[in-house]
């Protein structure tokens, strides 16, 4: 058995493929009308029907799922975001105790999407401040030998 992806249920899957597209700078590899499928995640217009469930069974905003990104330029991209209108935000910047930092939006169907700062750009942005190669790897519980990789 392969893992090929997971699926989103939504309600206007054009609005959705510009969403995923133009916001989140994804490139379709398949386009059927009501199914997009983009690098490891897939859109599905219908879902209820073709699955066979009531639609009011397919829950909005569960807040039990989400999809993950990572950026080297996170700062570039939130700056980029903040600018377009009427998106809904989780949160905005957060750093975690680990050093490092994500945002946080819904997407068209209120699925929770999250753009975060690769571990290596944290982990250079650590050493470039000064931070021993030690005191990095205890910050990101990165192992030591991953660490002075960029030192």
């Amino acid at each position: 058995m392969k893992y090929e992806g997971c699926l989103l249920a939504v309600k206007d899957i054009s609005a959705s493929k510009h969403f995923y597209e133009k916001v989140l700078h994804q490139n379709a590899v398949m386009d059927i009308g009501v199914h997009v499928t983009f690098e490891g995640f897939s859109l599905q217009q219908g879902y209820a029907e073709l699955v066979g469930v009531t639609v009011d069974s397919v829950k909005e905003q569960s807040h039990n799922f989400q999809l993950y990104f990572e950026v080297e330029d996170l700062d570039k991209v939130y700056a980029e975001m903040k600018s377009i209108s009427g998106l809904q935000w989780v949160h905005e910047i957060k750093e975690y105790p680990w050093g490092q930092r994500d945002i946080r939006v819904y997407d068209l169907d209120n699925h929770i999407v999250e753009i975060a700062e690769d571990m290596n750009t944290v982990i250079k942005r650590f050493l470039n401040q000064g931070m021993s190669a030690e005191k990095v790897a205890k910050r990101t519980m990165f192992p030591i030998e991953v660490v002075k990789q960029y030192a």
